[in-house]
């Protein structure tokens, strides 16, 4: 799995993916969620897996362990190389999720979604009635998803130094809401630059409209890369 920053494909068709990956003479490692994997199925991630890139199937499974477990060998089969769940489903939903992967493809890696970065301290007390830090609450879902055998969460990178102390350097904290220190932050609330993400700790970035709703993608991509590697 690329160490690259993973270029998070908002777009609303296939069309406008392939157009966009155009662009590009390099292997990536892109990001195709719900928007997109919803409208286009296992067709784009055929045509995109067939160009050489990396594909982070972003679905958030969040359901009964059965389903999740079901869906999972489903998902197992399109050759992607990182999903996703939500840590909030529980222990037993994350283990089946990570046995239905693994019964058809041993090399995909799987992580949590711990708390959503368009997520407020306010927010996790007042609407989802978690009346801890967030930070505690990101790190009690870490620590669950990895009991449950699965390889890392999604986590904003201010929460990435803490998960690596309690879970190791190797569990994977693959981080959005980063944006260059020229951008706008949108509706992302726990942000920062990729330079801060690299030293708070993260193992991958995500990085969506500061590269997809740029005038020169590739140009802003190639920046972003170079500060993430720096």
């Amino acid at each position: 799995m690329k160490n690259t920053p993973i270029i998070a494909l908002d777009f609303a068709s296939q069309e406008e993916v392939m157009q966009f990956l155009a662009l590009f003479d390099e292997p990536l490692f892109v990001k195709v969620g719900m928007e997109l994997f919803y409208q286009t199925g296992p067709s784009l991630i055929q045509e995109i897996k067939a160009l050489g890139h990396d594909i982070f199937l972003d679905l958030k499974l969040h359901d009964i362990p059965n389903t999740v477990g079901k869906a999972m060998e489903g998902l197992a089969q399109l050759d992607v190389d990182l999903v996703n769940v939500h840590a909030a489903g529980g222990t037993e939903m994350m283990q089946r999720a990570v046995e239905g992967l693994k019964k058809y493809n041993s090399n995909i890696k799987i992580i949590a979604v711990t708390q959503l970065t368009s997520t407020t301290e306010a927010m996790l007390h007042k609407e989802q009635n978690i009346q801890t830090s967030i930070e505690d609450a990101v790190l009690h879902y870490a620590q669950l998803a990895q009991n449950s055998g699965l390889d890392g969460v999604v986590c904003s990178p201010l929460e990435t130094a803490l998960i690596t102390e309690h879970c190791g350097k190797d569990f994977l904290k693959v981080t959005p809401g980063i944006r260059p220190k020229q951008n706008e932050n949108n509706d992302q609330k726990r942000v920062t630059t990729p330079e801060q993400a690299k030293q708070l700790g993260s193992t991958h970035i995500v990085v969506g409209r500061p590269i997809t709703q740029s005038s020169n993608p590739v140009e802003s991509y190639h920046q972003i890369k170079e500060s993430w590697l720096r």
